[in-house]
């Protein structure tokens, strides 16, 4: 079992109380160096876009209630260079990079293949390797806010009623070119695999028939222009060195996770709350369709998140222990379910809780073991809505100290 950490940023209100931009960024980065001592192996660090405070005041608030900024990090490349310089041995991770916004997937690969050539220049210029991965998660991005300004949105009425399918073909358009760019390659947008839609790609057949209303065809299939247009196109640094990354995919489609291995070895990201049969699903999938290049598929190739609450107050029994880490988990999802829907739902509230893994010490290495595989990856997720800096970096200690031993 491995175990990474996932460090949120998340500017929330917590108790009547918003820290500043800058003691967020302080706290976390007082976490990572603490991760980085410890022995985790991975700094996983949530991406977001745009100021969710503006888009409440716009039509068709996402998140309403919610007070603060969803996170703060809106570029792992700057952020990850500060974190390599501050720490010595623990690998960065995007969880999850957004390649619909900030210029599309063509320029997230030229920013990608740039830092990892500055990456591989020490502190005295000259050129080394320390053997530390840039773990990159790439998707479309959690909110449509983030993207319609860079021109994800329908073009026309056709796109417009085709819309819920569609987004997911734009995705897989630019999964291709990023990938395809990353890999090397040199082609023009007249090259990605055209955009088609047909019955299958809808819920019903009300659905499939507005866009056909739409379109003013019959046909049994659509095509969908390219969303970039570009001739032919080589991205630099040419010879950026790639062995220092590896590439996450965060789509829970087929298609999706056996399109992008068709092009590089991609991992897959899903959180702790997906059904087990979903996630014995994708691993099957994957053991049958990960690229070769990536070696055999294995069970640590889907990071997985687990908010834990872990309290190990010396001079207390067990049982008071359990008390204390029940309490701050119920307390961080009540803010949680607060800030998302503007009220608290008691029975969500429970049904998070024991999805968490929260208790003493040894509490926590057994649901670990109840919930997990030996072989998984887990990101454990400790500053969930949570701006005490040192209860929660005394968690992680607890954890690496206690627990971690413990599990297989």
């Amino acid at each position: 079992m491995q175990f990474d950490i996932f460090l949120s940023i998340c500017q929330t209100e917590v108790d009547g109380f918003i820290p500043s931009e800058r003691q967020m960024f302080e706290n976390f980065f007082d976490q990572v160096v603490l991760a980085d001592e410890l022995g985790f192996n991975t700094a996983w660090l949530a991406e977001s876009h745009l100021s969710c405070q503006v888009q409440k005041q716009t039509p068709g608030a996402v998140i309403p209630h919610f007070k603060g900024e969803i996170g703060l990090n809106t570029d792992i490349l700057q952020l990850g260079h500060k974190v390599f310089a501050a720490t010595k041995k623990i690998h960065i991770g995007s969880a999850i990079r957004n390649i619909l916004c900030n210029g599309g997937p063509m320029a997230h690969a030229e920013e990608v293949k740039t830092f990892l050539s500055l990456q591989r220049f020490g502190a005295d210029g000259k050129w080394t390797d320390d053997g530390r991965k840039l773990h990159l998660g790439f998707a479309s991005g959690r909110f449509p806010f983030s993207n319609t300004p860079y021109g994800i949105r329908p073009r026309d009425n056709v796109e417009e009623a085709a819309w819920p399918a569609l987004k997911g073909k734009i995705f897989q358009e630019a999964v291709e070119i990023f990938l395809r760019f990353l890999k090397g390659e040199v082609f023009c947008s007249n090259d990605i695999k055209p955009k088609i839609l047909n019955r299958e790609d809808f819920r019903s057949d009300e659905d499939w028939a507005k866009v056909q209303e739409a379109k003013g065809t019959s046909e049994n299939e659509i095509h969908f222009p390219s969303t970039w247009v570009f001739d032919q196109v080589g991205v630099i640094p040419l010879e950026a060195p790639m062995d220092n990354l590896q590439l996450i995919i965060g789509a829970h489609d087929a298609a999706t996770q056996i399109l992008a291995n068709q092009i590089l070895p991609c991992w897959v990201f899903n959180l702790s709350i997906t059904p087990s049969a979903k996630i014995d699903e994708t691993h099957d999938r994957m053991k049958q369709h990960f690229h070769k290049d990536g070696g055999p598929w294995q069970r640590g190739f889907m990071p997985r998140t687990a908010l834990c609450f872990v309290d190990g107050t010396p001079g207390i029994s067990p049982e008071a222990q359990t008390a204390k880490a029940k309490t701050k988990a119920v307390r961080a999802l009540e803010t949680y379910w607060k800030a998302m829907e503007g009220t608290i739902d008691t029975a969500k509230v429970e049904s998070a809780v024991e999805n968490a893994v929260y208790g003493n010490p040894a509490e926590v290495v057994e649901k670990i073991k109840q919930s997990f595989h030996p072989e998984d990856r887990l990101m454990m997720w400790f500053d969930f809505n949570n701006h005490n800096n040192e209860e929660v970096k005394d968690m992680m200690k607890v954890f690496m100290e206690q627990v971690a031993p413990n599990l297989p």
